[in-house]
């Protein structure tokens, strides 16, 4: 039974999800200090949070079983990422939820911006009649800037253009094609500023992004221009934008996110040309009851079959393409594994070769299974798909990648050739049938081996006796050979055993089958 806490509000739904799904038990509190859920924490595999919850370092730390973070909405603020990572657990969002209910709130912003709507009913709530003082500006042929042309920027453009507004944006992730097909058109940062009557921002905050928009920014800008921001505070400096409104610069602001929420005693809120609202850009009924299922359903179907899906700090894999690849990512881990303990020497350099079918494939999570099965038989415990690269990365190990859609003799090959301080070492494997795991070379060894279990691996000389020796050892201590595998040079020649046993040997019989007469070395693995 995997154990789920939900620590924030969230819509009846998703919890209804959580608590209705086998397998799963779902517990809610919402109102736990930070050393309450430092305590609680650590019974959980899986906690589901929206903005309110901040999973810092130390939670981390005392989460002990902790395996998935969900957060209910975009942002991911409130999450320490890299101590969840290093400690690999899953971080996931719910992107799509929200992304109609934001788009159409920069529009809404901007709108009332343009048309002075809070200010003018403000005004008739206090009894006056002021048509003058809140004369607007048409949206009509207007050019609206849009920072960030992903999903939430892109529904602000679809929308924008139904107002008849010329569209250009800033993305450096955005091909030229794929803004063609949006009918957007791809501009430098300070191109952007320099003609866009309206800016709006729809990126992640990150050190890229903090400050955006700034002093220096501003003097670019067309005079009289508008900023919207529904992302997430810091983008814009408030110090800056404050100072450009009072100079005339800036002609109004729209703001649903800030600096700090909620803002302390902010001046531009005793500014006219600024409206604002309380990080209202997820919160609409359907927007909330969207990430709710999204991911209550997120976390079950990771906690339970393993599918990742918006995860922010390793590859989704959707269930479709789980099931495709799931059978390769098994034999990649095999095949890390059963490398890692071939050598001892410290990892200088991973090499992966795909072959065949299996490079048409995404191979990003293949390749961190391969990682994790090298790094689990060194460093033990807390080593998975997760933190996997961040360990290579941290280790100094180059990990590098080869496709080629060509492959002599199997419909998909998986070559791993690792590089130590003590040697190299090349062990190759594929797929039989459709699941069927095999390793299919050893360095220069041919053979087909299932790589499972408890396995040894002698070299040897090619010589009458050998494997008979070998046999007689193991019987005569109760070790059960379950399968094995020979391959050889030439006649004579250097060999390699692989045996499959039921039960793992002792150090005294490793010793034994040692010195046997034409036994150079052995090996025994653990798969």
């Amino acid at each position: 039974m995997k154990k789920i806490l939900v620590s924030d509000n969230l819509s009846e739904i998703g919890i209804q999800i959580l608590k209705n799904t086998p397998g799963i038990h779902a517990d809610i509190d919402t109102n736990l200090s930070k050393e309450e859920l430092k305590k609680k924490i650590k019974d959980y595999h899986g906690l589901a949070i929206r903005s309110a919850t901040k999973v810092t370092a130390d939670i981390i730390d005392a989460a002990k079983n902790l395996l998935v973070i969900g957060r209910a909405g975009i942002g991911l603020d409130n999450v320490d990422i890299e101590a969840a990572t290093k400690r690999g657990i899953v971080v996931m969002n719910a992107p799509e939820g929200n992304m109609i209910t934001t788009a159409e709130h920069a529009i809404s912003m901007m709108l009332s911006l343009s048309r002075n709507i809070p200010q003018a009913t403000a005004s008739m709530k206090a009894k006056k009649w002021e048509k003058k003082k809140f004369k607007g500006r048409e949206l009509f042929d207007k050019t609206l800037g849009i920072i960030g042309l992903g999903r939430i920027g892109s529904i602000v453009g679809d929308r924008a253009k139904g107002l008849k507004m010329n569209i250009i944006a800033y993305d450096p992730f955005i091909s030229e094609e794929k803004a063609r097909e949006m009918e957007v058109e791809l501009v430098s940062l300070y191109e952007l500023f320099e003609r866009s009557h309206y800016i709006t921002i729809h990126v992640p905050l990150s050190e890229e992004t903090r400050n955006i928009i700034n002093k220096k920014a501003f003097k670019k800008m067309k005079d009289g221009v508008m900023i919207i921001n529904c992302a997430r505070g810091g983008m814009v400096n408030e110090k800056d934008l404050y100072e450009a409104i009072k100079s005339g610069k800036v002609a109004g602001a729209a703001l649903d996110v800030f600096e700090q929420e909620p803002p302390q005693d902010s001046p531009l809120f005793d500014l006219d040309e600024v409206i604002c609202t309380p990080h209202l850009g997820a919160s609409t009924d359907e927007a909330q009851e969207n990430v709710a299922v999204a991911i209550a359903e997120q976390i079950a179907n990771y906690l339970l079959y393993g599918t990742i899906k918006n995860a922010v700090n390793v590859p989704s894999v959707s269930g479709d393409t789980l099931s495709r690849i799931k059978p390769y990512m098994d034999l990649a881990e095999k095949l890390g594994s059963f490398q890692a303990q071939l050598e001892p020497g410290a990892l200088e350099e991973i090499a992966i070769e795909y072959s065949g079918d299996i490079a048409e494939l995404d191979v990003t999570p293949i390749t961190t299974s391969i990682l994790t099965g090298i790094f689990k038989p060194i460093l033990r415990d807390g080593i998975n798909f997760v933190n996997a690269p961040i360990i290579a990365k941290e280790r100094g190990v180059k990990v590098v990648e080869s496709k080629s859609t060509k492959s002599e003799d199997f419909t998909s090959l998986l070559t791993i050739k690792t590089r130590t301080t003590k040697g190299e070492n090349i062990v190759a494997g594929t797929l039989f049938g459709k699941k069927e795991p095999r390793i299919i070379r050893i360095n220069k060894f041919r053979l087909e081996a299932i790589p499972q279990g408890n396995l040894l691996l002698f070299h040897t000389v090619d010589r009458p006796g050998v494997i008979g020796n070998i046999g007689s050892i193991l019987g005569n201590t109760d070790i059960n050979i379950a399968n094995m595998q020979f391959s050889r040079e030439e006649i004579g020649g250097r060999a390699i055993v692989l045996l499959s046993i039921d039960t793992p040997v002792s150090k005294k019989i490793l010793d034994e089958l040692t010195k046997l007469p034409n036994v150079v070395s052995i090996k025994q693995l653990k798969l």
